[in-house]
């Protein structure tokens, strides 16, 4: 079954709100949305309830820390066992990314209000941890000067460990480090870093 995320902030056929939130899909065509309504629930709507368990499968490579959906009449569709949270120093956090988009830095600013909305996927390394996701989430903490964040544990393949190496060489050790672009310019060099490297031309 094909499933695409939806990322962009501006479509007709999905909710303002969940674009902001990045929990727009289209499945073989059609529009679904997955909307967080609390720390760990989500309501899942579109027109065919059998392509749910694939969406929400699809919803959590993302966003592990949900763990209850539902649909819009409150039915309860999936429970998963409870993902262990966590607060976390910025300072303890080695960004795997250099780059933030000012898009998505605004869209942001529409629902995170604390630093307690803010739940990023970490990896361990040794005292302090890699952030796998939310730099721009992150960013907009150093900008709001809050000093922590939520984090749940996840793993990823060891890709990553290059990513960090970049980053770290590029003087980029703390959310404080990542660098701000105009959504283009931050379209263009992280897809033009990601595609070299997925193309092994950095091998």
């Amino acid at each position: 079954m094909e499933i695409e995320r939806v990322d962009v902030y501006e479509d007709g056929r999905f909710s303002q709100k969940v674009l902001y939130q990045h929990g727009c899909f289209l499945v073989r065509g059609a529009p679904y949305e997955v909307e967080i309504v609390s720390a760990a629930s989500a309501v899942v709507r579109g027109s065919d309830q059998s392509v749910f368990p694939q969406l929400i499968d699809e919803f959590r490579f993302y966003t592990p820390y949900i763990t209850r959906f539902f649909d819009e009449q409150g039915k309860l569709l999936a429970a998963y066992q409870p993902v262990q949270r966590f607060p976390v120093s910025l300072s303890q956090l080695q960004p795997s990314q250099f780059y933030v988009d000012r898009d998505k830095v605004t869209a942001i600013a529409t629902f995170v209000r604390s630093w307690e909305d803010i739940v990023i996927s970490v990896l361990p390394m040794g005292e302090r941890y890699i952030a796998l996701d939310g730099h721009t989430r992150l960013y907009y903490a150093v900008s709001k000067h809050w000093d922590q964040v939520y984090a749940v544990c996840h793993t990823v393949d060891d890709s990553i460990y290059d990513f960090v190496r970049e980053a770290k060489r590029r003087g980029i050790t703390s959310p404080q480090d990542l660098e701000l672009l105009e959504h283009e310019e931050y379209d263009s060099k992280w897809n033009h870093y990601c595609d070299n490297y997925f193309s092994g031309k950095f091998t």
